[in-house]
């Protein structure tokens, strides 16, 4: 019989699979002999229905009619061998995938047998032998429809109550194989996709449920894990950790997306109770406070975690859940002792290691928090000119809203950005009842005012006149019922009794908290200048029509800032870099203008995970450094950008698409560069110049091998350079430039003890940094710290030194000057914010404080 198996034959012939079915059929027990024939039938009559589905529909049909199905669950009884088992998954999965033909798959779904294979007590500890069956099972999942789920299904009185497929897959949801875990996912959104009502009923209801509530408590457990991760990273700043958060991010937000698509498919919001339940109220929200200890979860991975959900699980009524808990005291969400989740659990041994660990890990929350209704006192009306003394985010009685503002305040960098990003959500979140965004006090301003129209449209006269209030006059704004809808389903459907401390209150007071906050921000001195971007773009989105916020306080603090900045500025004019000044100033003004005019924040919310990257070059690099002179420089640019552009917009001006400076100006014939016949493009070496006003002078670039040189200090504009010439024997008074260096920061000083000697300090010509395509780079690779060069010249004589100097110190004066009439536009700004000041100023004095509102 064997011998006949390899006999020549057409592969691809209706005779060849009459022969195989024929020979397997025969086949009464399976042992090491036959073992690779039925191997390799199984693999060939997978091939032969693929063909015949495609060219010849009487291969189906002679399936049908020796009933092959039934020879394979007949093979697989009497099978002992994995391998065997291996391949008859194999064909079943080749099969079930390539047939195209409606009337094939039905057959083959229309009998037992794919269910009896499904719940076939098949060896799982042989891990090939469990890829093989989920791949099986993802094949079939591939192929439902409303016709064919039916026949896969037992149903009584119209309800499903039994579906193998989809009972079986999720006992291996939470394997620790990921390949294993997103197989199932995909299976079971295939099942849900198909929209059979009766269907989703079934997996809603328990013990299925089960798999929602695990769902849910598996990605608790990677949010811990996360935040060891994150906590690590933060404290070590490691590379490796670095990327060990990013993989930690991607399957986080990846588990998201599933949780999205679930609940886009049709399934009831069961995993949108599950979250709210048993991750957000109990476990991310108390995490908020800046004195909440939660040894499980920090604060800057919860802030993560909410800009995640409610950027990607896209549910009007998981947003505004969310944005309504935030006005609710920390205490309201205190946890009672945590009894364990009845989540479904395999019967099957090898599932139990794997639930298990994550048992260990994970202590499931109580189903109803109970809390109690702390006695606090409503809010009273608040002046706005005293929102910023009067608004103590840190008190403990406070609710989480004022713990993002206090994080704005007060909270270090990563904190800033992350209450920002949480903002930055909420604002962006279209699925959030404008009139939520209304109460936390992020309306932007033209949304307000279409709502207002709206209102007096429709003849609501509060909105008319509030509408067409005055600047400073009277606003009766109160709050919409709908938050009230949301604080009273957090009571009833989750047990949190949430106390509304705001009663009484009007949004505009919570603008004002906002706006104060962010103007505070602007204020302090210890965040980084990209940060303070992030803050610059949420208030132009809050206020696009500014001046109407603004009033005298939030005046008075931006244009102190602004003063102490530009002082800080003009001392940089002397400073170590004034030659890159205008360019660095010019190129951050267009991107900080991109920044806080851009649709969406720069950065993505996992930017608040990762430690922020403080230089471009070696940890070990001295703080007297001229390059860390010039990375403090760009940050102060930064600011100054910001604030100025903020001036702007407090003006109510366009921002120009280039910061207001004069034109470069011609050199006077007097000056050394003229004099010595220097062109604008700067000296080179190489380049032949007068030696007017020269110095000889002596160095040694090499121990042993010293030099004589002409030494000349000149400034162009707003560059200058120290220039070692070599006289030139057949051209009298010239010299060709050997050297060339910096002028700025050389910072010249005679030797104590040898009134001959000039030390100088050589800085590099260019920051690296500042190229963007450079900066890329840095950030991949940790570049090496620049070091900056040390000159000794010594000259004839004591005069000839102090000449020298006095050449220096002329020469740094007329290029710093000319680098701050460049920016004299810029600098005298201030008066038109003193105008505005001083007219808000009489406003507000001229105005009740009752009408402030």
């Amino acid at each position: 019989m064997w011998f006949s198996f390899w006999r020549s034959r057409d592969r691809f012939s209706l005779d060849e699979l009459r022969y195989l079915t024929d020979q397997l059929q025969k086949v009464q027990v399976i042992n090491d002999v036959n073992k690779d024939f039925v191997i390799e039938a199984l693999r060939s009559i997978a091939e032969l229905m693929t063909y015949g589905d495609q060219h010849d529909s009487n291969y189906f049909e002679y399936f049908m009619e020796k009933q092959v199905m039934g020879e394979f669950v007949r093979i697989l009884k009497i099978c002992r061998s994995v391998i065997v088992s291996l391949q008859l998954l194999q064909t079943l999965s080749i099969m079930i995938q390539n047939l195209k033909s409606e009337h094939a798959i039905y057959y083959m779904f229309s009998n037992e047998h794919l269910n009896f294979l499904i719940t076939y007590a098949f060896d799982f500890h042989n891990e090939e032998l469990l890829s093989y069956y989920i791949s099986f099972l993802r094949a079939i999942s591939g192929k439902l429809n409303r016709n064919t789920i039916s026949l896969l299904v037992k149903t009584q009185n119209g309800e499903v109550v039994s579906f193998p497929l989809y009972v079986e897959a999720i006992r291996f949801a939470f394997h620790e194989e990921n390949m294993i875990r997103t197989a199932v996912r995909a299976l079971t959104l295939n099942i849900y996709h198909v929209g059979d009502e009766s269907v989703n009923r079934f997996v809603a209801k328990a013990p299925q449920a089960d798999y929602f509530l695990n769902l849910v408590t598996f990605f608790r457990k990677q949010c811990i894990d996360l935040n060891v991760l994150v906590s690590e990273v933060l404290r070590t700043s490691d590379a490796d950790g670095t990327n060990a958060v990013v993989a930690a991010v991607d399957e986080i937000e990846d588990n998201l997306y599933y949780f999205s698509d679930v609940i886009s498919a049709g399934i009831p919001d069961v995993i949108t109770d599950n979250m709210l339940q048993f991750l957000i109220i109990p476990f991310l929200l108390p995490s908020l406070r800046l004195d909440a200890v939660n040894e499980q979860l920090g604060a800057i991975t919860s802030l993560y975690l909410l800009c995640c959900i409610l950027r990607i699980v896209k549910i009007k009524d998981l947003a505004n859940t969310i944005a309504a808990a935030l006005f609710c005291p920390l205490e309201v969400f205190s946890q009672k002792s945590e009894a364990k989740l009845n989540g479904h659990v395999s019967e099957r041994n090898y599932m139990n290691d794997i639930q298990q660990s994550e048992r260990d890990n994970v202590k499931e929350v109580d189903a109803r928090l109970k809390v109690s209704l702390p006695s606090l006192a409503g809010c009273s009306q608040v002046h706005p000119e005293d929102v910023i003394s009067q608004n103590d985010c840190g008190c403990s009685h406070g609710p989480l809203r004022d713990a993002l503002l206090s994080y704005i305040t007060s909270g270090n960098d990563l904190q800033v950005l992350g209450s920002l990003s949480v903002m930055a959500t909420l604002l962006q979140t279209k699925e959030l009842d404008e009139t939520m965004l209304d109460a936390l006090g992020i309306l932007p301003q033209r949304k307000q005012h279409k709502k207002l129209l709206l209102q007096a449209l429709v003849g609501e006269g509060s909105g008319e006149d509030q509408l067409f209030a005055s600047e400073f006059g009277p606003r009766r704004e109160t709050f919409s019922s709908d938050l009230d809808v949301y604080l009273q389903k957090l009571k009833e459907q989750f047990g949190v009794v949430c106390y509304f401390p705001e009663v009484g209150t009007s949004p505009r007071v919570h603008r004002f908290q906002v706006l104060d906050a962010l103007v505070g921000l602007f204020c302090r001195s210890d965040i980084s200048a990209e940060i303070l971007w992030d803050g610059g773009w949420l208030l132009r989105q809050l206020l696009p029509y500014s001046k109407a916020e603004f009033n005298n306080r939030h005046l008075k603090l931006l244009k102190d800032s602004y003063n102490n900045c530009t002082c800080a500025l003009l001392e940089e004019t002397r400073g170590i870099w004034p030659d890159l000044l205008e360019t660095v100033l010019c190129d951050e003004w267009k991107k900080c203008k991109r920044a806080i005019e851009a649709s969406s924040p720069r950065k993505e919310p996992k930017c608040i995970l990762l430690p922020l990257q403080k230089s471009s070059y070696d940890d070990s690099i001295p703080s007297e450094s001229s390059v860390f002179a010039g990375e403090s420089m760009c940050e102060l640019v930064k600011v100054f950008v910001l604030l100025h552009q903020l001036q702007i917009f407090s003006l109510g001006r366009a921002l120009p698409e280039q910061p207001p400076t004069y034109l470069p100006t011609d050199s006077p014939e007097s000056s050394r560069a003229s004099t010595a016949g220097l062109e604008g493009s700067g000296p080179k070496p190489g380049v032949e110049l007068r030696l007017v006003d020269a110095v000889p002078c002596r160095i040694a670039f090499e121990r042993g091998k010293e030099r004589h040189f002409c030494f000349l200090a000149i400034s162009l504009g707003t560059s200058g350079w120290i220039l070692l010439l070599e006289e030139l024997p057949l051209k009298q008074h010239y010299g060709v430039v050997r050297v060339v260096a910096p002028l700025a920061g050389c910072n010249p000083r005679i030797d104590d003890k040898h009134s001959r000697w000039l030390h100088l300090r050589i800085r590099p010509s260019s920051l690296p940094f500042v190229d963007s395509a450079k900066s890329v780079t840095l950030r991949k690779t940790k570049a090496k710290a620049l070091v900056d060069g040390r000159w000794t010249l010594a000259f004839r004589n004591e005069e000839s030194c102090k000449t020298a100097l006095s050449m220096i110190l002329e020469e740094i004066n007329l290029q710093s000057s000319e680098v701050e009439r460049r920016l004299r536009p810029l600098l005298d700004f201030q008066g038109d914010v003193d105008d505005l000041f001083n007219h808000s100023e009489a406003l507000s004095t001229n105005s009740t404080p009752s009408n402030s509102l």
